[in-house]
């Protein structure tokens, strides 16, 4: 069963885990969210999650949750879901940004991610959410639609890369 976890100290070792085999990986962790601050220094890393809530350093307010399978007690990703939308991320960023561990992909963990997101989406009040993806990443424009997600449009970023916006309402 996935459930969402906000960080404290009894998920150190599994967050560790999480990390160290993204890290491994060689690939951008993600959501930013959990990758802003240095998860080896935990006390700042936790009190990074606190200036998210606040909105500080400029960020629009947000939280994040750490998505634990816990039949397995393993973190399998997390997500972060920011409870308003400024100009950059109204273009690309939205108000839910995810992602799972390299070892954890393809078992709909995305897809339920995103679901329980939507859930603290709804109790916070927001009646409409984006979500933003690459037009290549396939597995995340899945994950999206089968939320409910409606395309928007396109757009092209200076890189090339082409980025899909949807709107999933509430």
């Amino acid at each position: 069963m996935l459930k969402l976890i906000r960080m404290d100290y009894s998920y150190r070792r599994p967050l560790e885990e999480m990390m160290e085999e993204w890290h491994a990986a060689g690939e951008t962790i993600v959501p930013y969210s959990i990758r802003r601050k240095d998860y080896r220094d935990f006390e700042s890393y936790l009190a990074g999650f606190d200036e998210e809530e606040r909105g500080a350093g400029g960020w629009v307010p947000g939280t994040t949750f750490f998505g634990l399978d816990t039949d397995r007690d393993i973190l399998v990703g997390a997500v972060n879901v920011r409870r308003r939308l400024n100009p950059s991320l109204l273009l690309d960023g939205g108000h839910i940004g995810d992602g799972v561990r390299p070892s954890e992909r393809r078992k709909g963990y995305a897809t339920a991610l995103i679901g329980l997101a939507l859930e603290f989406c709804r109790s916070i009040g927001l009646g409409r959410v984006l979500m933003t993806c690459d037009r290549e990443n396939v597995g995340s424009a899945k994950s999206i639609l089968r939320n409910g997600g409606v395309l928007e449009n396109e757009w092209e970023k200076e890189n090339g890369a082409v980025v899909q916006r949807y709107w999933i309402e509430l």
